[in-house]
């Protein structure tokens, strides 16, 4: 997803219409860019907080675990293999395969919520991390991926993006 510019035009259509719906439900965009950008600051990364929450004055986002920062760093290198080879996951015979596969089913079960401050800004929405296509492909969902880890200018490319008639 953060390869933006690589995708067919019918995944930037999917992706633009999906974080569109999402900036919608926080807020609007300026609201939702400030978030990311928020998220982008902070130090430590905000997935490994102890409570499970990461808040700034628009909003809040929690979940419902606790993330490792071993866990976060095995995500950060398999999602620069996922945009080579479109899976998360690597070849069953590789070294760092069970590491992957533990990190995918550690983290599946977690449902993120993000919340605007004020209920009149948006209803807010829910993810989870993985989009999993099958038992042998799995893929970071989106808005995860936009959430926490593509460049704010990237979702703001995939927030503006107008497709080609």
């Amino acid at each position: 997803m953060c390869d933006f510019n690589t995708l067919s035009d019918e995944e930037k259509q999917l992706h633009h219409e999906k974080l569109l719906e999402c900036a919608t439900n926080f807020g609007g965009k300026n609201f939702f860019l400030h978030l990311l950008e928020a998220i982008r600051e902070t130090k430590p990364h905000p997935l490994t907080s102890g409570n499970m929450a990461f808040d700034i004055e628009l909003g809040s986002v929690t979940w419902n675990k606790v993330i490792f920062n071993d866990k976060l760093q095995l995500l950060l290198k398999a999602r620069k293999n996922e945009s080579k080879q479109d899976n998360l996951l690597p070849e069953k015979d590789e070294k760092n395969y069970k590491k992957i596969l533990n990190v995918v089913r550690t983290l599946k079960p977690i449902v993120f919520r993000v919340i605007p401050a004020n209920p009149e800004d948006g209803k807010g929405f829910f993810f989870q991390a993985f989009d999993i296509v099958d038992e042998h492909k799995t893929k970071l969902n989106p808005v995860f991926d936009a959430l926490f880890f593509c460049s704010v200018d990237t979702v703001k490319k995939v927030l503006n993006y107008e497709a080609k008639n």
